[in-house]
């Protein structure tokens, strides 16, 4: 009995050691209280952690020991100040990455409470006040980031207590003074850039490049000398050079031949620059004219053909060609072209063959041309690559693919199949895509000319009006402008046409929603394309899919659901409302396009996020918020979390109806204005 108890008590006392013991459940749970508490208030509506579930299974969250061992955060929109308790209990906490978020206020004055602290990456956030000096006292930590804040004040002298550093980025900052003489023996990564710091550069840091001090009123090595530094005969002796004298004064002047040369030669190249932009510019001109300006493409037989890739090299241009019939033999023993019901074969494989061809662009899936038949009809024609099906496969998924019918689509017309050469015949949208729209650049003369000749651009704004130059068919962002209600109606006809491909079947989706997918009419109606070749895709071809739009719980683009259909289109929607494609936000701001809307506080939205161009649809504001909401929800991590495009479709209109019904309302509340002052 006496020994039963004794194991009893010796067991009871293991619990109780092993649960206050450090790294034992309760501090698991402490850790996961702390980190509740930090979602709390400031990413309660972009992390979904689930407190019934062990911490360690939580998005960014990493554990070792039965600890909390990194916490990694990056671009998830993150928003507001960091509480105080909620980091100093993460006591195991080796890596702590928050980058790319939109936190503010103070940085925490807790994190010298985390001993074990290697990495601290908080660059990009907006953070302010001063460098804690009690950071000092974190001796472990190697790398240390606060770029891309408002941080105020001194450099703290106390980072010299930071032996194990690496390295310290604090530039784009608002730091001022100077750089303290800091001993870090294993700094091998500095950079001050951009903030107001002044003195002389320690020697310590002056074996660093010159990048590393850009935009400050710091100097010598590797910048400029400091006035100090200058010895007094070599200021004396740059004094005397500078006035002149005695023969020096002679041997410095340029003699009147040379100065006439440099004269000459400068007009010449004057008037080169000109005549070379004048031919610019009306090639610009020729370019404006069409809805389309690109190379023209011959189509030869494979016995004297150019590979695709050197084919698409041709684009930009000027050759004429046709689109030549082929033998034979490589077309197929005289197959021809397959009409779908309803389109009228008003033409044959002959006369598509021959047809004068311009290269639209090359696209995931192929080229594509557009086709100017001889008797006047244009098409648009898709050369497929990477196609290995056989021809009753092909034919069975094309007859799908044509069986597909809506406004809001691009309609297939007819296809051409042997083995050699896949064609699908489409009409033609002559306004090309949204992504041209939206992001193809066209060179503006006039402001070349103001640059190069002129008094800058300032002079140049005061001057001319930006209405007044988008009224003359200039865009100052370089591209057409698109009007709110033109983007609305663009992002609802899209939206209505991955509705229906998603209403023909509970498992049918899109997969390759992007802007250059979106093609429009001359009344800028939109129509989505590509649907359904992503059933003809080979892997080579889906590998490449979608980068920017591709919803993260993809890992095989051929295997695209609809909540995914959904993540695009959300991505889409951001482009048309900030006029940013996804690749440029990848490289202006390290992050993907969703993630950098989500950094923003809702507040900063029409300022940070919104086209310029929208900028003059100050009335419209609510509206313009409510579709970036929608966009915001649509591109939620979770496909659970992201609406149908039911849904989106329903919560489109609606806007769009509360919108009509105010200047509804506004117009009656005018006319009744109107008629109570003609009482």
């Amino acid at each position: 009995m006496a020994s039963k108890r004794f194991l009893f008590l010796a067991a009871f006392s293991f619990f109780l050691l092993t649960s206050l013991w450090p790294g034992g459940a309760p501090d698991l749970a402490a850790d996961g209280a702390a980190l509740l508490a930090l979602r709390a208030a400031v990413g309660r509506s972009v992390l979904t952690w689930n407190a019934s579930r062990s911490p360690c299974t939580w998005q960014g969250v990493e554990c070792g020991s039965g600890r909390v061992t990194a916490l990694r955060l990056p671009g998830v929109g993150l928003i507001g100040p960091i509480p105080v308790a909620a980091v100093r209990n993460l006591s195991a906490l080796r890596t702590l990455s928050l980058r790319y978020n939109a936190l503010s206020g103070v940085l925490p004055f807790d994190l010298p409470g985390l001993p074990e602290l290697r990495n601290l990456y908080l660059q990009h956030n907006r953070f302010s006040g001063n460098i804690p000096p009690a950071l000092g006292s974190v001796r472990n930590l190697i790398r240390f980031n606060l770029a891309g804040n408002q941080l105020s004040g001194e450099i703290p002298q106390e980072l010299n207590n930071l032996t194990r550093l690496r390295t310290l980025y604090l530039e784009n900052n608002r730091l001022s003074g100077s750089i303290p003489p800091l001993d870090l023996p294993n700094l091998s990564q500095f950079n001050v850039s951009f903030n107001p710091l002044k003195a002389t550069i320690p020697s310590r840091f002056r074996t660093f490049p010159s990048s590393a001090f850009l935009s400050t009123g710091l100097c010598g090595r590797p910048l400029q000398p400091c006035l100090s530094d200058i010895p007094p005969s070599a200021a004396l002796g740059a004094a005397g050079r500078d006035n002149g004298g005695g023969a020096g004064k002679g041997k410095n002047k340029l003699s009147g031949g040379a100065i006439a040369g440099i004269a000459i030669g400068s007009a010449a190249f004057i008037l080169i620059l000109l005549i070379l932009l004048i031919l610019l510019c009306r090639r610009s001109g020729k370019n404006r004219t069409s809805s389309l300006e690109a190379v023209e493409t011959r189509v030869k037989q494979p016995e004297e053909a150019v590979s695709a890739s050197e084919q698409d090299n041709q684009v930009g241009g000027s050759s004429q060609a046709n689109i030549r019939p082929a033998p034979t033999a490589a077309i197929g023993g005289g197959k021809k072209l397959v009409f779908f019901s309803g389109a009228r074969a008003t033409f044959d494989l002959e006369d598509l063959l021959r047809a004068s061809a311009e290269v639209l662009g090359k696209g995931t899936f192929g080229t594509t041309y557009k086709a100017v038949l001889e008797m006047g009809i244009t098409v648009a024609v898709k050369r497929l690559k990477d196609v290995t099906l056989t021809e009753e496969d092909f034919r069975e998924k094309v007859e799908v693919i044509g069986a597909i019918d809506h406004p809001n689509l691009v309609p297939l017309r007819a296809y051409y199949y042997s083995k050699d050469e896949k064609l699908l015949v489409y009409d033609y949208m002559p306004l090309g895509s949204l992504s041209a729209l939206l992001h193809v650049k066209e060179i503006n003369c006039l402001l070349i000319l103001v640059v190069l000749f002129g008094n800058g651009p300032e002079s140049f704004w005061k001057e001319y009006d930006v209405k007044d130059m988008e009224s003359t068919g200039y865009s100052v962002s370089g591209r057409t402008p698109l009007s709110w209600e033109t983007r609305t109606g663009i992002a609802l006809a899209a939206a209505y046409g991955i509705e229906y491909i998603q209403s023909t079947g509970s498992s049918t989706s899109h997969g390759n929603i992007k802007s250059s997918n979106v093609l429009l009419t001359k009344s800028f109606e939109a129509h989505v394309s590509d649907h359904g070749l992503a059933l003809l895709a080979g892997p080579s071809s889906s590998s490449t899919r979608i980068v920017g739009y591709r919803a993260p719980e993809v890992t095989d683009a051929r295997m695209i659901s609809q909540k995914a259909d959904v993540y695009s289109f959300g991505v889409l929607l951001m482009e048309l409302l900030s006029g940013k494609a996804p690749a440029q936000a990848l490289n202006d701001e390290g992050i993907d396009l969703p993630r950098w809307v989500q950094s923003i506080v809702p507040e900063e939205w029409a300022t940070e996020v919104f086209d310029p161009e929208l900028l003059r649809y100050q009335t419209l504001e609510e509206d313009m918020v409510q579709f970036l909401q929608l966009a915001v929800d649509c591109t939620a991590q979770h496909p659970d979390k992201r609406p149908s495009m039911t849904e989106v479709v329903a919560r489109m209109k609606v806007i769009q109806t509360s919108r009509l019904k105010s200047l509804s309302r506004e117009q009656h509340n005018s006319n009744n204005s109107i008629e109570v002052s003609s009482d």
